[in-house]
């Protein structure tokens, strides 16, 4: 038996594991393939209260506007307030941030500044802050007697005993072979829901598998309907999904139509640095207005030196497309992004069922709300993990358990694996969902959504029966119910709100609360 076991190798998972590994052993199932998982696709970088000009009720007000009424103040306050000491954690592992090389910088890190902040405050390392950290992270986790890395398994399932303590987690290998692992504690680390869609901003997102996994057991899901679509994903239709980083606008940025005319003044007063919901339905509606495939992200005013050492990655993958960022704007679409939602734990990464802990983008604590503001995302990891290992180091490591229930699963020996129809139908599922439950959402689309992905569901699960076990065949089932859930909760929500936008109920309500469903409130495909 393990006695933590962590889902997920992100930089939440590996920050986690980090802290816990002086007093508990842990497994940390990771991918496979560096290239998945969201955290190293990240470029902006970590937003905290660094410079003596800011302040933490600045960066807690600006929060709460981004998240438009949902966001759990005590939530807010707690990751703004525990941002500086993360980052000083990460400083002394030798994190590479950029420094600030102007003689009379009040920091010594560059600190850039992005959509929904009203100061400068996203610490960066170069414009590949989520590649430095993870490869930071890892070279610590990898040396660690403590610390167990498995990128041979995947989790399909969580195991739970005869008292609803979750156990650890049912696991496939490669080739389709079943294999439990128990553990005393369970932490899903493992990404957000945004492979849903068609279009992402990273090559392999997660497809809300942990929180699917969790509901399982009873875990309840928060805030499903607030998916974050980024403003500025490369248009790049033959090649894989780029992230063009908003600190472009921090850097002074602009977007124009295909006529070469900005639209964003006039449609907020904050211009390109409004929040994200907001800058990527005015790019959806210039689209849908002109008929286009995209739209403009100009910054070749700027100095040609600047936007190199600023932007390296960026001007290296675009000029790699023909591309010279700093003689011509780059096309950009918007693309799913980031999970404002997910399992609903408590400020120390709980969720509702005992010994499972989430936190990461599987997680909902409450920061986010409605919408999340651009570097949240990995101040959130940070502080949540090292919150988790917190109370995991300071509570009982033991605990009654009874044998593991099986539930569902069955070590099939059948040698039949899943067909290509898998793809297939993930593709049709992805359809779905950018086409009825994206940026712009009705009544009518949402009912479609609701009966098409039940009808998918349904046909899968017959299909289905006649296979073994197989990594592909479990996400997708997982995708499906989760979907479902996700357009359940849009349905729901009869107003529209930060990320969620209902053209047939545009206005909000007088009374912001968040959504909150567990696998049970599903109606049966």
């Amino acid at each position: 038996m393990s006695d933590v076991l962590i889902i997920g190798g992100g930089v939440a998972g590996l920050t986690l594991a980090l802290s816990v590994a002086e007093q508990r052993q842990v497994v940390v199932l990771r991918p496979r393939h560096d290239h998945q998982g969201a955290s190293q696709w990240a470029q902006g970088g970590i937003a905290a209260v660094l410079s003596p000009q800011d302040d933490i009720d600045a960066h807690v007000a600006d929060t709460l506007a981004a998240g438009d009424g949902l966001c759990d103040p005590a939530a807010v306050r707690f990751t703004v307030t525990q941002g500086p000491a993360a980052i000083e954690w990460l400083l002394s592992l030798g994190m590479p941030f950029t420094p600030d090389t102007d003689p009379d910088a009040l920091y010594p890190y560059h600190l850039t500044r992005e959509g929904g902040h009203g100061a400068r405050r996203v610490i960066h390392a170069d414009d590949a802050t989520g590649r430095a950290l993870i490869d930071t992270l890892l070279a610590r986790a990898a040396g660690h007697p403590s610390i167990t890395l498995r990128d041979d398994l995947t989790a399909v399932h969580l195991a739970s005993d005869r008292h609803g303590n979750c156990r650890g987690a049912h696991c496939l290998t490669a080739s389709g072979e079943p294999l439990t692992l128990l553990a005393r504690d369970t932490v899903l680390a493992s990404g957000g829901a945004s492979g849903l869609y068609q279009h992402t901003t990273s090559p392999q997102p997660a497809c809300g598998e942990g929180m699917l996994m969790a509901a399982e057991l009873g875990a309840e899901l928060m805030n499903l309907e607030f998916q974050q679509f980024h403003p500025t994903c490369l248009y790049d239709p033959a090649g894989t999904p780029f992230l063009i980083s908003e600190a472009l606008r921090g850097e002074g940025g602009v977007l124009k139509n295909l006529a070469g005319q900005r639209f964003m003044p006039a449609i907020d007063p904050r211009g390109e640095l409004a929040p994200r919901d907001i800058v990527a339905r005015a790019i959806d509606a210039e689209m849908q207005r002109e008929a286009g495939h995209h739209v403009w992200l100009d910054i070749s005013h700027l100095d040609a030196a600047d936007i190199r050492r600023q932007f390296p990655t960026i001007h290296a993958h675009c000029l790699a497309c023909g591309i010279d960022i700093t003689q011509a704007p780059i096309p950009v679409v918007p693309a799913a992004h980031y999970s404002c939602g997910g399992i609903a734990t408590d400020l120390h990464g709980a969720s509702s069922v005992p010994h499972l802990y989430a936190i990461g983008e599987s997680a909902c604590t409450g920061l986010h709300g409605a919408n999340r503001m651009a570097s949240n995302s990995l101040l959130e990891c940070l502080v949540f993990a090292r919150a988790a290992a917190l109370h995991l180091l300071g509570s009982a490591t033991t605990s009654e358990s009874g044998a593991v229930e099986k539930g569902e699963w069955t070590a099939q020996a059948s040698a039949k694996r899943c067909p290509d129809w898998v793809a297939t139908r993930f593709a049709t599922l992805r359809q779905i969902m950018s086409r009825q439950v994206g940026i712009v959402r009705s009544d009518v689309g949402l009912a479609s959504a609701a009966e098409a992905l039940a009808e998918l569901e349904r046909g899968v699960r017959d299909e289905a029966r006649q296979y073994a076990h197989d990594i592909s065949l479990a996400r997708l089932q997982h995708a499906l119910r989760l979907a479902r859930l996700s357009v359940m909760a849009a349905r729901q929500r009869r107003e529209s709100r930060g990320l969620h936008f209902n053209r047939d109920c545009p206005e909000q309500t007088s009374q912001a609360a968040a959504s909150r469903l567990r696998l049970g409130d599903l109606p049966p495909a």
